[in-house]
């Protein structure tokens, strides 16, 4: 094991109510009804499409996209300024594991984004690259695998809570862990952990 890929919400950490804020604005402004927490936990590490039609399914295709870009572009400038809530001990077990491992992030989220979470939170340094369909416009296992070539890795794991990066390490034909504490639920997995600090204890073994 030469590497480790992070997803990143659910992950590394909760945004949710930072997010939901800007969200419920817009759509407070649409005279639309606001979302709760759980609905919009449901929708982390979908892609836009998916996201559009669980959070919007009685709008148009062209109308989803627009409102998930306004809702998305409001997030990032929401969390430029409030951050998102880390896991416990996220940056010591960071710091520990970059000491051995090369890190990076692949998240299905929109450009900019994991911009502002290293921005916010200063985490930028423990990690080499990240990927999005933001810019590549690529599923999370096409990314991952862009990750991976890109930075000619030989044995990575993916790092992940839903079965969306399940089948994404699938994909990419790596193995993946599973972070039971996030949103998500994976049907299989090559380890599991309970919390992140307990990522420790996997890589040391």
């Amino acid at each position: 094991m030469d590497s480790i890929i992070f997803d990143l919400d659910g992950t590394i950490w909760d945004p949710i109510d930072t997010v939901l804020g800007a969200w419920n604005s817009i759509l407070t402004r649409e005279e639309m009804n606001e979302l709760t927490r759980e609905e919009l936990a449901a929708t982390m590490g979908m892609q836009m499409d998916e996201v559009g039609m669980t959070l919007f399914p009685a709008l148009n295709k062209e109308r989803r996209e627009q409102l998930i870009h306004e809702c998305w572009s409001l997030e990032t400038s929401f969390l430029a300024k409030r951050g998102g809530a880390l896991y416990e001990n996220v940056e010591n077990v960071l710091a520990e594991l970059s000491q051995k491992y090369k890190l990076y992030i692949v998240s299905n989220c929109q450009d900019g984004y994991i911009e502002v979470f290293y921005e916010y939170h200063k985490l930028e340094k423990y990690f080499l690259d990240f990927e999005n369909p933001g810019r590549t416009s690529l599923s999370k296992g096409e990314n991952i695998n862009l990750v991976i070539e890109r930075n000619s890795l030989s044995k990575p794991v993916y790092v992940g809570d839903t079965e969306g990066d399940l089948k994404a390490a699938k994909f990419a034909g790596i193995p993946f862990i599973y972070a039971k504490y996030g949103f998500g639920y994976a049907s299989e997995y090559d380890e599991a952990v309970e919390s992140f600090d307990e990522l420790l204890r996997v890589f040391k073994a």
